[in-house]
């Protein structure tokens, strides 16, 4: 079961797809982080739905968010699917151990090995605001992401 809005997010470090090491936690005080869960680097699905993230990156520049991408492919994987795609943000390898990242957030799927298109959005106190959840063949809509965008930095500014 996926984790619930309102709770503390699980801290973790991953390499990023130039090895890396990105920690949720040196986010904390600095910026709101939504965290995008995917299947697989290549796939139809996650690599039209990056793209789409890719395409409206000004959304979280310009609202000073850190959009970090998850996937259990590994880090030269992830090197290779960015450059091909020109992705400008983090993709984060849960590779090993085997997707540990994904299970922590309730949402790594163990028959097909990966995890569920899930999205958190955490806020500066590390506090999951916001999430949303679509099965592996159904990709999430942008103008999820813009709602939740809209919610965590509402509250940021109140």
């Amino acid at each position: 079961m996926a984790l619930e809005n309102d709770t503390q997010a699980p801290d973790f470090e991953l390499p990023n797809q130039f090895g890396e090491l990105i920690r949720l936690s040196d986010f904390h005080g600095v910026k709101p982080v939504v965290l995008c869960f995917f299947p697989l680097a290549f796939s139809k699905v996650c690599t039209s739905e990056l793209c789409a993230l890719s395409d409206n990156i000004g959304m979280f520049a310009d609202s000073s968010v850190e959009l970090l991408a998850i996937s259990v492919d590994s880090k030269h994987t992830l090197r290779a699917f960015a450059e091909q795609m020109g992705y400008g943000f983090n993709l984060l390898a849960d590779f090993w151990p085997h997707g540990d990242v994904a299970k922590e957030y309730g949402v790594f799927l163990s028959e097909p090995g990966y995890a569920n298109r899930a999205t958190f959005v955490i806020d500066k106190s590390g506090i999951i605001r916001d999430s949303f959840i679509s099965a592996p063949s159904q990709p999430r809509d942008i103008e999820e992401y813009r709602e939740a965008l809209a919610d965590v930095l509402a509250v940021h500014s109140a």
